[in-house]
């Protein structure tokens, strides 16, 4: 059996979708991404939602919508993948890493403060692999140094925090969203900015298309007009409506896709819950996660998952912490030292196949492995 480490779960009615963009002579942004950014904040209860083409424009321009610039810093946990460091670099500003929690690997708001200076302009907490992190708590940090919360939330659809869908949350500027391939909502490529300020959302529709004053798209209708003007130094960052027909049928399916997702999970959850070698993320009691990665510490991580892999499980790693790329490390004069949690972690984690496709024989056929491997460790 060869078992992938992610199978996107495309239907005919994805297909189908993308064929009636196809046919409608319409491909770029229009007005399926219209209506695909409507649904999305009637989903998330945002009251704006602004589409691009991927997490890291989200990023980008939710910095750029708070007024980031050349010398203020930005908090961002280690443990995440590079564009939420790097997102800061564009700025000529400077990703400020801080270590995790062990038992979430989330941000540990135990060390945010000790990092906070006269330079500080905001944090970014990452919810990593779809657990929401703990929001009060950072707002509490961000109010009373007067820093702006942008939140990564990449893993986190369709997460909770306390009963709130993560997107929603009243005491966050902006958050961000990854409609990435292997993502809980996947259009191959794509991202979404959720906000409930209004300037924010004008802000980063202006810039996500050369920092054209109106919608771009407009013109080219017979309610529009040839003529515009640029506003702002914008980027390209739109997204098409091709990958909006498919994140209009996904978000359609966000709760039959998360309940396949928490099933795996949970059979994952009883076959390893008393075997010592073996330790899980803990989910907070006062929050939901989407489950978009299954993630274990085991010893000899890198045996564990060569084994696995010659038995025909692929499994990856979430993540190379960013104080360990070279880059980062040397321009920054980062020391492991400061890292200790997450170091640890790196060493020992595995992320298992969780996707809404796998069948049980599947399941069983992880866990019987994962059991086997972990027998000679």
């Amino acid at each position: 059996m060869n078992i992938p480490f992610h199978k996107t779960p495309v239907t005919q009615e994805e297909i189908n979708a993308v064929i009636n963009v196809m046919k409608s002579g319409w491909l770029t942004m229009g007005p399926t991404t219209i209506e695909f950014e409507k649904k999305f904040k009637e989903f998330i209860g945002s009251k704006e939602a602004v589409s691009v083409n991927s997490a890291t424009a989200a990023l980008h321009l939710a910095l750029k919508a708070i007024g980031i610039k050349e010398g203020d810093e930005v908090i961002v946990p280690t443990n995440t993948f590079v564009a939420t460091a790097e997102v800061v670099t564009y700025f000529n500003a400077v990703p400020v890493l801080c270590d995790i929690e062990e038992t979430t690997h989330n941000i540990n708001v135990n060390k945010i403060e000790s990092l906070i200076t006269d330079k500080t302009k905001a944090i970014i907490p990452v919810h990593f692999a779809g657990q929401p992190c703990d929001m009060d708590e950072i707002y509490e940090i961000a109010k009373e140094y007067n820093l702006k919360i942008i939140e990564d939330a990449a893993h986190a659809l369709p997460s909770t925090y306390k009963g709130q869908k993560i997107g929603s949350l009243k005491n966050t500027d902006i958050t961000c969203f990854s409609f990435y391939a292997t993502k809980t909502l996947a259009v191959g490529e794509g991202g979404m900015a959720t906000t409930d300020n209004e300037k924010y959302a004008k802000h980063m529709r202006i810039n996500r298309l050369h920092g054209i004053s109106k919608d771009a798209w407009d013109r080219y209708t017979d309610k529009g007009s040839w003529y515009y003007e640029v506003v702002d130094n914008g980027n390209k960052y739109n997204t098409t409506d091709i990958a909006s027909a498919i994140g209009l049928v996904q978000l359609k399916r966000q709760y039959e896709l998360l309940e396949k997702r928490k099933s795996i999970a949970k059979k994952y959850n009883q076959a390893f819950e008393n075997n010592e070698k073996i330790q899980p993320l803990r989910i907070k009691k006062d929050r939901t996660t989407s489950w978009h990665l299954y993630v274990i510490k085991v010893p000899n991580r890198d045996f564990i998952i060569n084994e696995l892999k010659r038995r025909g499980v692929n499994c990856s790693v979430h993540f190379i912490p960013v104080h360990k790329h070279p880059y980062y490390k040397t321009r920054y004069n980062l020391n492991d030292k400061n890292y200790e949690i997450a170091n640890n972690v790196f060493k020992k984690s595995v992320s298992l196949p969780i996707y809404p496709d796998m069948s049980d024989n599947e399941i069983d056929y992880v866990i019987e492995n994962v059991l086997e491997v972990l027998k000679n460790v």
